[in-house]
């Protein structure tokens, strides 16, 4: 099957490129489908929409979904973030995350910046309990959000490279991973496989890791491929790279978002 890539940021939150753009580059790179989520409105944080820009947003992608009809399927999706209030209308699906933590009354972020996240542990009281508090939320994510995907799970270790800051294995941050898995599993929520740091040079692995993986698979449960991309030229950065790791970590197959919702398929063809 054709790969698809169902997350995708552009000019309307912190992209490069406008929706126009993304999609000419999809389908010459011969995506089969391309999702857009933009990043919901989330107050104080200029990475996200606003509320004002919501319009706007849906009728660019509308627009492309249209201009590629037949060709590429083109979907409208939003990347609803935990702390986000609650989607405006209807979309064709929610990506859920955790950007950040809330801590004396406001938002700090766990992927801004490798000092960023070295202030944050310390606000935190130490790595253990930002760590704890992150995979806390993510938990809850599903049913806070109410997505069909899930970001980007393992989204704290993206400036962990080589352990820098933890070692993820090591107890007991490993087991408040595996109790966010557990439950998400639960859940039936699709588990993306993200290669979003390895096009922006913070990792060579993509999210979540190669025991997290293993873990979802011995519980039965799903994913779908997605490259977080913010700029046209990383649509499939990374691709080959994480269908290997499934494939290494026993999955034969992912979910693929159609018209008729999502439906499963061997893992893509890639040229």
């Amino acid at each position: 099957m054709k790969p698809q890539n169902l997350h995708t940021h552009t000019t309307f939150c912190d992209g490069k490129n406008t929706p126009a753009e993304m999609a000419a580059a999809a389908f010459a790179a011969g995506l089969g489908g391309l999702g857009f989520s933009g990043h919901a409105p989330l107050a104080g944080e200029d990475w996200c929409m606003s509320p004002a820009d919501l319009p706007a947003y849906r009728a660019a992608v509308e627009q492309q979904r249209q201009r590629y009809a037949g060709r590429m399927e083109v979907f409208l999706g939003l990347e609803q973030d935990f702390y986000s209030p609650p989607p405006d209308g209807t979309y064709d699906y929610l990506i859920g995350s955790v950007h950040a933590l809330r801590l004396d009354g406001r938002l700090w972020s766990v992927d801004e910046s490798p000092e960023a996240f070295a202030r944050l542990a310390r606000r935190c009281g130490g790595v253990e309990n930002l760590v704890r508090e992150y995979y806390r939320l993510e938990a809850q994510v599903a049913g806070r959000t109410g997505c069909a995907i899930v970001g980007h799970f393992d989204l704290v270790t993206k400036f962990n490279e080589n352990g820098r800051f933890f070692q993820p294995q090591a107890h007991p941050l490993r087991g408040y991973a595996l109790e966010a898995l557990e439950a998400l599993a639960a859940a039936e929520v699709i588990f993306e496989v993200n290669t979003g740091a390895i096009s922006r040079g913070w990792r060579t692995e993509p999210y979540p890791d190669a025991f997290l993986l293993k873990e979802l698979r011995r519980l039965g449960g799903r994913v779908c491929l997605t490259g977080d991309s913010h700029s046209a030229d990383s649509l499939l950065t990374g691709y080959r790279q994480a269908e290997a790791l499934l494939r290494g970590c026993g999955f034969e197959s992912c979910w693929y978002f159609t018209t008729k919702g999502f439906r499963e398929g061997p893992l893509p063809e890639l040229c």
